[in-house]
């Protein structure tokens, strides 16, 4: 005879009416993150696409306005040398793919230079910009001398959407890990509470309560490993016992202990974490006038100097030194003199507060600006405004030599690749700068 045994007969009808949670869970999350990536990077890179042809045409429109005046001007004084110059300048500049300037001449055709970086391709993408060149020889006279036409290089737009992409893919996929986090703390909502309630009913079963039944309050026509598991434990309450509940009551007391014990480590390592946080901040930080330590300059220094030799980028460097400083001392007083440095500190910071810009107190009156990805002319110009916002302060300086009020020599050193391999040179060049200026009677910036 061929004859099942009840139980068998039992087991496996049961497990062709259960579905597998695991299974449904791994399919939902791979097909939601799928769904969700695809059309998240195609929404974000529309939207990318956009933004780099506007960030582009605002390049074009500063390149314009930079360049526009002088054009217009070796137009009208017909300085073919100065013109052909500031077309190759044009033309070098990153976004700029081909150049074109129309020359209106009175009673001839229109002359046209142009000056092409790279082939742009029939379907041109990139922004262009035109705009007529216009000459005031005197008041009230306006000529209208040319045009200028700017195309943006199609190569390099195309070179940021790929970073951009790039980007978007790897924040996509980081986004869809954490969307797969999501799906399964809503796993844990729908399958972790349940059997939390599962452990809540074991764990509160006493003698005088053994006759109620576990209810996990879900629909009773879902045949899955948790109504196995309802059933199972309905099944086991018979056997449980006095003991269950006293280790419940001690399982709870030691639980309490332990979250305190989490709760005071937890206090302890805040406070000395904010201790530690003070400390290294008060370590990197000049106590006087706030400014970055010489000790915070020498770490950054190297940093800035290496990346600007392996990118190719500009790096200037600024020493300020406060004309006659020891005579305001003894004139008015190391408390005031404090107070000077202060301001004079101050004022740095307002005038360098761009991101990366940092300024430091070497020591005494002598203060250092590092300015990464500035070139020497840029340099030049926020060191004139430096000396102008401090002269807007009017602080007296009733012993200073050159002026009435508290002035500053500035030394200015740009970083030369082929001349330089350590900061110190540049640093180095800096302080000669410094020294020039004051020797040609302070309060000015040399280089």
């Amino acid at each position: 005879m061929n004859a099942r045994a009840p139980g068998t007969a039992d087991s496996a009808r049961v497990r062709r009416q259960t579905g597998s949670l695991g299974r449904r869970l791994v399919l939902a999350t791979l097909g939601f993150c799928l769904l969700f990536t695809l059309v998240t990077v195609g929404v974000r890179t529309w939207s990318a696409w956009h933004k780099s042809l506007a960030a582009m045409n605002a390049e074009l429109v500063l390149i314009d306005q930079v360049f526009q005046s002088n054009l217009a001007k070796a137009i009208w004084e017909m300085d073919s040398d100065a013109l052909q110059t500031q077309l190759d300048s044009v033309a070098r500049a990153a976004p700029i793919g081909r150049v074109e300037l129309q020359i209106i001449r009175a009673g001839r055709a229109p002359e046209i230079i142009e000056r092409q970086r790279a082939v742009q391709p029939g379907d041109h993408r990139a922004p262009r910009l035109r705009h007529p060149l216009t000459y005031e020889p005197y008041a009230g006279a306006r000529e209208t001398v040319g045009e200028l036409t700017l195309e943006g290089h199609e190569g390099v737009l195309w070179e940021r959407m790929l970073t951009e992409v790039t980007d978007i893919v790897i924040t996509q996929v980081i986004q869809s890990l954490l969307l797969a986090g999501l799906i399964m703390w809503m796993f844990n909502r729908s399958v972790t509470l349940h059997v939390r309630r599962i452990a809540r009913h074991l764990t509160a079963l006493a003698p005088e309560n053994l006759d109620q039944r576990l209810r996990l309050d879900r629909s009773p026509r879902r045949r899955d490993e948790l109504g196995l598991l309802e059933e199972g434990v309905n099944g086991l309450q018979a056997k449980l016992s006095a003991y269950l509940e006293r280790q419940h009551q001690d399982e709870q007391a030691l639980a309490a202990h332990r979250d305190r014990l989490a709760e005071l480590v937890e206090e302890r390592t805040a406070e000395l974490r904010a201790a530690n946080v003070l400390l290294e901040e008060l370590s990197r930080s000049d106590p006087l006038t706030g400014l970055s330590n010489r000790r915070h300059f020498d770490e950054l220094k190297d940093v800035e100097f290496r990346r600007a030799m392996r990118l190719g980028q500009p790096l200037t460097v600024l020493m300020c030194d406060v004309d006659f400083f020891k005579r305001y001392n003894d004139h008015y007083g190391h408390a005031q003199g404090d107070a000077c440095l202060r301001a004079v500190a101050d004022t740095l910071r307002s005038v360098f507060a761009r991101a990366g810009e940092v300024v430091a107190r070497l020591g005494g009156e002598e203060f250092v600006v590092l300015l990464p990805g500035v070139e020497a002319e840029s340099a030049y110009r926020s060191a004139v405004h430096l000396q102008k916002r401090l002269a807007e302060r009017e602080l007296p300086h009733a012993a200073s030599a050159v002026s009435s009020q508290v002035t500053l020599s500035i030394g200015l050193a740009a970083f030369d690749p082929q001349a330089m391999d350590h900061f110190d040179q540049l640093l180095r060049r800096a302080d000669e700068a410094l020294y020039r200026a004051k020797t040609r009677g302070r309060d000015c910036v040399s280089d």
